[in-house]
């Protein structure tokens, strides 16, 4: 009986080591793949790299495509257009300011309370409007009749904590992302439509119906 005993431990044993060893080897060979897998991402990573210095090859070679382009009609393959932007914000600016950004079916209106270098962005509450797709097809005074009421309807409801200061009138900084042939920083002539809106009686227009709708609804 004790041999018997002794004989299933011994093969209890040997069956246990077995066992180990096979899981130990596949953790090994698990491990290998692992590694070879790592070494290949790698390999990968390395020949999809660009190097720094095609970077900024690419960088100077589209400097000097912009400013040949914005130098005369047809100087570059980049089709350019001048923006007139002499100045950028220098963080210093405070108070209230709002932003309208016209770029799609969907424009979006902005209020923001600057404090200043220190101060940040104190405050900003935004509203996104689905623009309906009569008023991308129909009239430039519809669309921006459209368009200037529910900027009207979003500065109506400011808050307290949003009022400007006394006697300083609220500013509003206007994206439109569409080719515009500026002829100052505050005008310019519509080129074509794009994302969905085709209304011919804007294009070659110098964006008065906005404007004029903007006096109407303030």
């Amino acid at each position: 009986m004790g041999k018997v005993t002794v004989c299933v431990a011994v093969v209890c044993g040997v069956a246990v080591t077995a066992a180990a060893a096979v899981v130990i080897h596949r953790k090994m060979k698990k491990s290998a793949k692992w590694v070879k897998a790592m070494e290949i991402v790698k390999e990968f990573e390395e020949s999809c790299r660009t190097p720094i210095s095609k970077l900024k090859q690419v960088a100077d070679a589209m400097t000097v495509e912009m400013h040949a382009g914005l130098a005369s009609e047809g100087g570059s393959k980049l089709k350019m257009l001048i923006t007139y932007v002499d100045s950028l914000p220098t963080g210093d600016e405070k108070g209230l300011f709002y932003a309208l950004d016209l770029g799609g079916t969907n424009f979006r209106v902005l209020r923001v309370l600057l404090g200043g270098k220190d101060g940040g962005i104190l405050k900003q509450q935004f509203k996104e409007v689905s623009i309906p797709p009569n008023k991308m097809t129909g009239s430039s005074a519809a669309l921006f009749d459209y368009i200037a009421a529910e900027l009207a309807k979003f500065v109506a409801q400011e808050e307290d904590d949003f009022k400007p200061t006394s006697g300083r009138p609220r500013e509003l900084g206007f994206t439109f992302s569409f080719p515009v042939m500026q002829t100052s920083i505050a005008s310019g002539t519509l080129l074509r439509w794009t994302k969905g809106f085709s209304i011919d009686e804007t294009v070659s227009d110098n964006g008065s119906p906005f404007v004029f709708m903007l006096i109407m609804h303030s």
